[in-house]
């Protein structure tokens, strides 16, 4: 397990993305063809990146779609390994 929280992808996007190009929710959901309701979900860590959104901002912003959804499972394992005892898993090995 990972000893720091990786930030979520949203936040990367703000970060790296929208606040450097100073541009708007509304104008980047524009531009992606998304509603403000969906890119807002994102950016406030609501809602995970999918593959179709990774291809979305990939092209967008000229980086790679498998960079966001790596920045989206490294977030939701940390998220997932936080409580394994929650899962009812039998353990096979002795």
């Amino acid at each position: 397990m990972m000893k720091i929280n990786p930030p979520h992808s949203g936040e990367i996007l703000k970060t790296l993305c929208l606040e450097p190009l100073e541009l708007t929710i509304t104008e980047t959901a524009k531009g992606l063809d998304i509603s403000r309701k969906t890119l807002s979900s994102i950016v406030n860590g609501k809602t995970g990146i999918n593959p179709e959104m990774a291809i979305r901002l990939s092209i967008a912003f000229n980086t790679s779609s498998k960079s966001w959804l790596n920045l989206q499972l490294q977030y939701d394992l940390w998220q997932a390994e936080k409580h394994p005892e929650a899962l009812q898993v039998l353990a096979f090995y002795r």
